[in-house]
């Protein structure tokens, strides 16, 4: 299990680490919709068929971001926290998921050894992590946080319709969004007497 300096400490990426499988994705056009009950049921759907494509392979599932936060406006795409034994043995995940569609983008081991596969329709972000993973934790902690905290919610959420107009792609909307998150992280890590 993590330690809680393990799980409150923030990623600093290395500048210098390239984690894009095939190169950065092109710059798009973010957009914010209104929370849809749908998301709920699109993910059981994908988690079902992830669990059936993957078998034991597949240790846990987590339907993670803001999709998975009632009442909070978000874009339009699933996020999930898959977790297995080891991340690195990419052969025994990877190829079940493409079957389904996905195509590996990221590839992080520096960070939890994570991998990130994308799927086109519907847009999904699959996230892969090994078990007791601290990210894994955050994830599912910022998240049920947003559930019960409707302050936090809207302050988050009017962050990311903030963070829209500068264009760029998605990982620099992810950086205009970071010092609120930041701010709700610290605030959930103290409630839990983790700081």
């Amino acid at each position: 299990m993590p330690t809680f300096d393990e799980i409150t400490r923030h990623h600093e990426p290395d500048p210098s680490d390239n984690p894009w499988v095939n190169g950065p994705p092109s710059p798009e056009t973010i957009t914010i919709v209104s929370y849809n009950r749908e998301w709920a049921r699109r993910f059981q759907a994908l988690a079902d068929d992830i669990l059936a494509a993957l078998g034991e392979v597949a240790l846990d599932i987590e339907h993670i971001g803001s999709t998975s936060v009632e009442g909070l406006a978000a874009k339009d795409v699933i996020d999930i926290d898959l977790t297995v034994a080891d991340p690195r043995e990419e052969s025994v995940y990877v190829p079940p998921l493409e079957r389904l569609g996905y195509f590996l983008t990221v590839r992080e081991p520096l960070f939890h050894e994570h991998r990130c596969l994308r799927l086109a329709d519907p847009r999904v972000n699959l996230h892969v992590f090994g078990p007791d993973c601290p990210e894994v934790i955050r994830h599912r902690m910022f998240r049920d946080w947003l559930r019960t905290h409707p302050e936090d919610r809207a302050l988050y959420e009017n962050a990311k319709r903030a963070a829209i107009p500068a264009g760029g792609n998605v990982m620099d909307y992810n950086a205009r969004k970071q010092q609120v998150i930041r701010e709700i992280y610290d605030r959930l890590f103290r409630a839990a007497g983790m700081k």
